[in-house]
């Protein structure tokens, strides 16, 4: 009897760890609210827009694999390296006016991508080509805005009490917006190609195009100004004396004294900082080849269904990240930042190994849900790490930097995805002809980099490892 009064007292704390989180976050405000509503929705753009991109550019504006796939990193890396330029630009005008900047620049680039195959004559540097670029730039300059203000807002809208669910919750929603096209792209994009000259994936640029517009509304009437007053003023909200003494300190300093703070405080001085962010790039290759690889794959490799509804299985894994990433965090969020890191990395990494059996429905599902698993793992910490490190009034700057490797993935894996598409995934050649697996083989070797760096240097990175600023 006694056993078992133990084993009901078990679940039942188990299951308050699993729940608490949630109740806590879904009782925070408006503001918040309409920030995770614009992140799905920019979600449901940003990945129904970059799963079609290298078919695109491939199809409409007259490029081979390697030049599509190179456009593809111009945009990604583009965007990483705008956050390291602009991510301070919520720090100087606050959130909701870089929200609303942000998605501006990001509707004129969708209207640019969507129009330029109709205004525009294609090939290499012609006129679509030019468009399109133009395009990528104006989502570029947006998306540099955008991601860093999300973050740091997190870090303005929650309580150290809903922190971590917070951050797991918006990358999750992001997910789920990325798993919608798989959903709602197939019936349009084949209606339009029936009836309207083979221009599905235009007619969905166009369709999202407008959610962007929706997303704008959403921060215009939803994240008020007096919501953010109401938010940030709320009784939850952390009113520690030295936390608005600090606050009050940098408000008062000097031009001098603030260059001095930065200096003091830039990230790019901190060793530990740098290799933690950099080691990652190996497994990080693995979110590129999502929509440098996994479209095309799924398109060539396969016969039938998958290649049919290949938008499904390219946004499969977003919707797995939506389910497992709150509730891995409200497991793990009491466990060590650093080790979570680890794990997460090596499940990440580990069932590329999978895809080298060959292609078939079972190794599909088999890498995208333990590829999803670890990333649930280990990506939310990594972006609440960095968020938390940072001092105050330089969370944008942190967020830019700390995602600056992100920039040198998408470079680097642009360069040789259409290689590797060209001579082991070609287009027009039969399924079994190809020679998918050494390709999966060599992209489980690059991946599985990354934690094996992070066990070596184990012992020195645990020795001045932060997990909040000032520790």
């Amino acid at each position: 009897m006694d056993e078992q009064n133990q084993n009901v007292s078990i679940l039942k704390n188990t299951w308050q760890e699993i729940t608490q989180p949630f109740k806590d976050l879904f009782h925070t405000s408006r503001a918040l609210f309409g920030l995770n509503l614009s992140y799905l929705l920019e979600g449901l753009t940003y990945f129904g827009v970059l799963g079609y991109l290298v078919l695109y550019f491939n199809q409409y504006v007259g490029l081979d694999d390697i030049s599509s796939g190179r456009m593809v990193g111009v945009l990604t890396a583009g965007i990483t390296l705008s956050m390291l330029i602009l991510g301070a630009t919520v720090d100087w005008i606050g959130l909701r006016k870089s929200l609303i900047f942000s998605l501006l620049f990001m509707l004129a680039g969708r209207i640019l991508i969507s129009a330029a195959p109709n205004i525009g004559v294609p090939g290499l540097w012609n006129s679509a080509h030019i468009y399109a670029m133009l395009g990528i730039l104006g989502i570029v300059i947006g998306y540099g805005i955008y991601m860093p203000a999300c973050y740091a807002g997190l870090k303005i809208l929650t309580t150290e009490k809903t922190a971590a669910m917070g951050y797991a919750m918006l990358y999750a929603l992001m997910n789920l917006g990325g798993f919608l096209p798989g959903i709602i792209a197939p019936p349009i994009r084949q209606y339009f190609d029936r009836n309207g000259g083979n221009n599905g994936m235009v007619a969905m640029m166009w369709i999202y195009t407008f959610f962007t517009v929706v997303g704008i509304a959403v921060v215009y009437f939803i994240i008020t100004k007096k919501a953010m007053v109401k938010a940030i003023q709320s009784p939850e909200k952390d009113n520690n004396l030295d936390s608005k003494k600090s606050e009050n300190e940098l408000g008062d300093m000097t031009l001098k004294q603030k260059a001095q703070y930065y200096y003091k405080n830039f990230p790019l001085r901190d060793l530990r900082f740098l290799y933690f962010v950099f080691i990652l790039i190996p497994v990080q290759t693995l979110f590129a080849h999502n929509w440098l690889t996994l479209p095309a794959y799924f398109k060539r490799a396969f016969d039938g269904t998958v290649s049919q509804y290949f938008e499904f299985f390219t946004n499969f894994n977003p919707i797995l990240i939506f389910i497992f990433t709150p509730v891995v965090t409200a497991l793990t969020a009491k466990k060590n930042t650093y080790k979570m890191m680890i794990i997460g990395t090596f499940v990440m990494a580990s069932p590329t190994f999978i895809l080298a059996i060959g292609p078939s429905i079972t190794t599909v599902f088999a890498y995208l849900i333990i590829m999803s698993i670890g990333e649930a793992m280990w990506q939310p910490r990594f972006l609440q790490w960095v968020a938390e490190i940072a001092p105050k009034n330089m969370t944008g700057i942190y967020m830019g930097i700390g995602q600056f490797p992100w920039f040198l993935t998408k470079v680097i894996t642009s360069l040789y995805s259409g290689w590797f598409l060209m001579h082991y995934c070609p287009a027009d050649t039969p399924p079994s002809q190809m020679n998918t697996q050494f390709m999966w083989l060599i992209y489980g070797c690059i991946a599985v980099v990354s934690p094996i760096g992070l066990i070596l240097a184990r012992k020195w990175m645990l020795k001045g490892f932060k997990s909040k600023h000032g520790e």
